[in-house]
């Protein structure tokens, strides 16, 4: 089971936060899985994979009754963000999938049909839960070349995928990042590796830069809480992508 915490709630919004499965395989990356809740409206940002299926659930089933969660929002591709798909859409089958246009063709390899996915343009959309927006920012080639995060602008809380991502040793997975000079060891090689476009790095810093971003919250690893995000971003507009070489990579 993973621990769950809410990072946000004014009235019927909340968001809340799914994180560190003290009980994962040593072999699994571990992942952050985000619920965002409107009124009776919910959506499950990188729901993630088969593996953590059972943690995730037996997690939500404290905040919410899974039956309710209607909506998924998949940033890319990967395995880790839904190949739970299908456990989902066993649990209700009227599920949606936001997801690249790009994957629209290959996702549904992990399960559900063609009604089950909603593509999203390059140039991203505005999606409404219960009245809510939610604005999908293209985020293309920072990692998968069909990549979006989620802004929610009036919670100020931008889910930003793999952007952000640490690999954490057990004794530092912590919610919030503690000290960003001292997490740069764990961030510096995933974003030299696993992000392969300088030019696409930079206009995502350059654009999310202007958004008013209080919490940056990466699928993996821990959270950037204030003045965090602007040093983040800072850090990650002088870093030279796509350069690191290949290696193992212990967590």
């Amino acid at each position: 089971m993973k621990k769950y915490h809410v990072l946000f709630e004014r009235g019927e919004h909340r968001w809340t936060v799914l994180y560190m499965d003290p009980k994962k395989p040593a072999d699994i990356l571990d992942s952050n899985e985000y619920l965002i809740s409107h009124r009776d409206d919910h959506i499950l940002l990188d729901p993630g994979g088969f593996a953590v299926f059972p943690a995730v659930l037996s997690t939500l089933v404290q905040v919410v009754d899974p039956m309710k969660i209607n909506r998924v929002f998949a940033s890319h591709q990967d395995p880790d963000i839904a190949s739970s798909l299908s456990l989902w859409q066993e649990i209700n089958p009227q599920i949606k999938c936001y997801i690249s246009w790009l994957w629209k063709s290959f996702v549904p390899h992990f399960g559900g049909t063609e009604e089950t996915y909603i593509s999203i343009d390059d140039k991203g959309m505005v999606i409404d839960l219960g009245g809510y927006k939610l604005d999908v920012i293209p985020a293309h080639h920072c990692h998968s070349a069909g990549n979006f995060h989620l802004f929610d602008r009036q919670a100020k809380i931008y889910f930003s995928g793999d952007i952000g991502a640490a690999l954490l040793p057990d004794d530092q997975r912590h919610l919030f990042v503690q000290n960003f000079e001292a997490h740069i060891p764990h961030i510096e090689y995933f974003h030299r590796r696993w992000l392969g476009s300088n030019d696409h790095k930079n206009a995502w810093c350059a654009r999310v830069a202007e958004l008013d971003i209080q919490l940056l919250c990466p699928q993996h690893g821990s959270i950037y809480k204030g003045e965090q995000v602007k040093q983040f971003i800072s850090w990650l507009r002088g870093l030279n992508v796509g350069s690191a070489s290949n290696r193992s990579v212990s967590l």
